[in-house]
């Protein structure tokens, strides 16, 4: 590919106005080419913002437009996930989903299996993977200091106490909201990632707020097929700053605080490239426990947190030079824990997962 590939971005909300435009506007070798949203306001910000691309009302006007694309990204509400990214399959361009994939399951593997039969890349945006603190935690475990793991705890709070008018809060399933599927979706894939296959699934899933129609308390245990216990908690009331990371080994502990940065650096203009981006405090570095009888722990430097590293490696495929970054398949294997997640909290029980 010797231009730059056109990329069509489906949604101007959170997900295309903070993540997509500016990552992919940031990435050499892409250009944002179409920007959808029906909204007055934020059209008017995506030219702004992209005065190098058209904006456009609706899927419509995207897909009349569809031969001069080489992505199409759906970042809409979770509804419209899987009959847009099979749009895009059917009109042979590649296409990145935002999390959740899909609001079940069975849906994200509807898609995963469409675009295997036309030959169409798919990838799914867990962005999360590429933050700071997640990293950290790789770089630990792979220094093998912990010793045997034997619990993952993981926290991704927020403070939201009054119910606000959006689809992340409408109580249709179709919609896929509550906190499992938002937050959820990035905590649930992260152990996943760490520790692999899980066979048995606890959860507590609560509604805390006067009103709400969704999950916005939840607590969740996994145990993996290696043996490793994940414990993933998400709040929509959490009014305190608690450890987003607690990993546990028979060698020693890492605990780690802080959230990472690059979300609230693109709301503040930073991009990719600029001095400090995806550079945490100093003051959030993670500290490592060595049970050694001293009670001694050290810093742990904290990893620089890298999205531009998602859709580097979509311009590389759509080069044919490398996979696309994240295996779909990965985030149906994180959509069927989330409904177990679900089911256990109905249920009240633990759900095992077939092999």
């Amino acid at each position: 590919m010797a231009d730059d590939a056109r990329v069509g971005i489906l949604g101007y909300g959170i997900g295309g106005r903070i993540f997509h435009a500016p990552l992919v506007a940031a990435t050499p070798g892409l250009v944002p080419a179409v920007l959808v949203t029906a909204n007055p306001d934020r059209a008017a910000q995506a030219r702004a913002e992209h005065p190098e691309a058209e904006v456009v009302p609706d899927a419509d006007a995207l897909f009349a437009r569809a031969g001069d694309l080489d992505l199409i990204v759906v970042t809409t509400p979770n509804r419209t996930h899987v009959p847009l990214a099979l749009r895009a399959i059917e009109a042979g361009i590649p296409v990145v989903v935002d999390k959740p994939f899909a609001p079940t399951a069975a849906e994200a593997q509807q898609v995963v299996d469409a675009a295997k039969a036309k030959g169409v890349g798919l990838t799914v945006f867990q962005n999360r993977r590429w933050d700071s603190d997640f990293r950290t935690v790789g770089k630990v475990l792979d220094s093998g200091r912990l010793g045997e793991v034997f619990r993952f705890e993981s926290r991704y709070d927020r403070w939201v106490p009054k119910i606000k008018d959006n689809w992340r809060e409408f109580g249709d399933p179709a919609e896929a909201g509550g906190l499992l599927y938002d937050l959820g979706a990035h905590i649930v894939d992260q152990a996943l990632q760490l520790f692999g296959p899980v066979t048995q699934v606890y959860a507590e899933v609560d509604r805390r707020r006067p009103g709400v129609q969704v999950d916005d308390d939840v607590f969740v245990a996994l145990h993996h097929a290696n043996g490793v216990r994940s414990h993933l908690w998400s709040s929509a009331l959490a009014g305190t700053r608690n450890p987003r990371f607690r990993v546990l080994g028979d060698q020693a502990t890492f605990t780690k605080y802080g959230l990472d940065v690059q979300e609230p650096q693109i709301k503040a203009g930073l991009r990719p490239g600029d001095d400090g981006w995806g550079v945490e405090p100093e003051s959030d570095a993670g500290r490592l426990g060595v049970h050694d009888g001293t009670d001694r722990t050290e810093a742990v430097p904290t990893e620089t947190g890298c999205y531009e590293a998602f859709y580097a490696q979509i311009r590389d495929a759509l080069r044919g030079e490398a996979d696309f970054p994240v295996d779909p398949a990965s985030a149906v294997e994180a959509l069927r824990v989330i409904e177990a997640a679900h089911r256990s909290g109905a249920e009240g029980r633990v759900i095992t997962l077939g092999g």
